[in-house]
């Protein structure tokens, strides 16, 4: 019997994930990623995740009636097509013979003609449906229809009247942002390498970068590759890494002889970043409630030869005291707090299928409860570097403001940068 096709793949992961309760879109690909035709699978899923609330409005004035609840396949079926007629360059009608190909793969015949009708009826009413997505005013001044303009910037209503109320100066350029391509951006470990003779090297290998604009470690990819291409990976001369990530280790004034916790770790970047940065730490304790992720933290500092260093990694939920800390006063806690990943959205697409009103006000509430358990074990004039990955206010300035209010021993040591929104 042949493989199911890539298209069909897709329909039935992106289904799987919408349900919600099998964790992420990259977790769920990992089964997939020794097929030939991985890179098509991931193209396809990453993107629909990224377009999917301009593909679904768009699929609501195509199909007569709306699937039942059973056929969410079918339904990512058409909205991987829709994807592909729309971004990618790949024939017409190959994208209709393959999706049409993949109903059957489905084990769904019987969709087989609603699948060809619908993608045809899209692209004999391109030119109109889109014109109809297409905004002719501010979004901040769409009141009238925010769900078509929450749609033409691709970004599920919830999350765009939050921007749109919180940000809306910022409102186009951070869903611009949340729609492009992530860039692949390498952190340089100062402490074998300087940026500069790292980039040298990159162009022996004839690949091209660009310094990064706020990180001093950071360089800027211009096309991915494998991080096996990177001379010196395996060696610990670099890491792949978010510029945003690389700013952190500045921000929390390390020197000679302090301790520090890393309350959230997985999967190590930051912890890696900070060790790079300050080698002469005193001790590191780095905590997260996951085994599994762990295991990766463990896996990359190995990889940086920080196995001689005064590392400790604990699995625990950080505001369990008991599982982790001896009592000694901690100079410094990175607390990179569970949040909703708003702002990272181009990096992790799904996140505008799966996220909720109702997980935001889950994650607040987790953040209190960490700031409070933590607090209590930082050392007389130590610091306390609270970080998300979210744009929302309720995770950030509010966090801290009820924070404050409900501790009298703690004040704001606000950070004055050219960069954030």
């Amino acid at each position: 019997m042949a493989s199911k096709s890539a298209r069909a793949i897709a329909a039935k992961v992106l289904s799987t994930l919408q349900v919600g309760t099998n964790g992420s879109l990259s977790n769920l690909l990992d089964d997939y990623r020794e097929r030939d035709d991985y890179p098509l699978i991931q193209e396809l899923c990453f993107g629909a995740c990224r377009w999917y609330p301009a593909l679904d409005h768009l699929l609501d004035n195509l199909l007569s009636k709306p699937l039942k609840a059973k056929e969410s396949d079918v339904r990512w079926l058409l909205l991987v097509g829709l994807y592909q007629l729309r971004e990618l360059s790949i024939a017409d009608y190959a994208v209709i013979n393959e999706s049409v190909e993949a109903s059957r793969g489905l084990k769904k015949p019987w969709a087989a003609a609603l699948v060809n009708a619908v993608l045809r009826n899209y692209l004999r009413r391109k030119a109109s449906l889109e014109s109809a997505l297409q905004l002719d005013q501010n979004p901040v001044a769409a009141s009238s229809d925010a769900k078509r303009a929450a749609a033409a910037l691709a970004h599920p209503k919830w999350l765009f009247d939050r921007l749109k109320t919180q940000r809306p100066e910022s409102l186009e350029a951070i869903c611009d942002g949340n729609n492009a391509r992530p860039p692949m951006t390498l952190r340089v470990n100062l402490s074998k390498i300087s940026r500069n003779d790292y980039l040298e090297r990159l162009g022996e290998r004839g690949i091209d970068a660009t310094l990064g604009g706020y990180a001093d470690t950071a360089l800027v990819l211009r096309e991915a590759c494998h991080v096996d291409d990177l001379p010196g990976f395996r060696d610990g001369l670099v890491s792949v890494q978010d510029e945003a990530s690389q700013i952190v280790p500045s921000l929390l004034q390390l020197r000679p002889g302090l301790s520090l916790v890393d309350a959230c770790a997985a999967p190590g970047g930051k912890t890696a970043a900070i060790l790079e940065r300050e080698t002469a730490l005193k001790c590191v304790v780095a905590i997260d409630s996951s085994k599994k992720r762990l295991a990766r933290v463990t896996e990359t500092l190995g990889r940086l030869a920080f196995t001689e260093q005064p590392i400790t990694i604990c699995t625990a939920n950080a505001e369990n005291l008991e599982a982790w800390w001896d009592g000694n006063p901690i100079d410094r806690i990175l607390l990179d707090a569970p949040c909703s990943a708003t702002g990272v959205i181009r990096r992790h697409p799904d996140i505008k299928v799966l996220r909720t009103p109702d997980e935001v006000a889950s994650c607040c509430e987790s953040q209190q409860t960490l700031l409070a358990a933590l607090w209590p074990c930082l050392a007389e004039d130590g610091l306390l570097l609270y970080t998300t990955c979210s744009v929302l206010n309720e995770e950030n300035q509010h966090t801290i403001s009820r924070f404050l209010a409900e501790t009298d021993n703690a004040k704001c040591e606000r950070i004055t940068a050219d960069w954030g929104v």
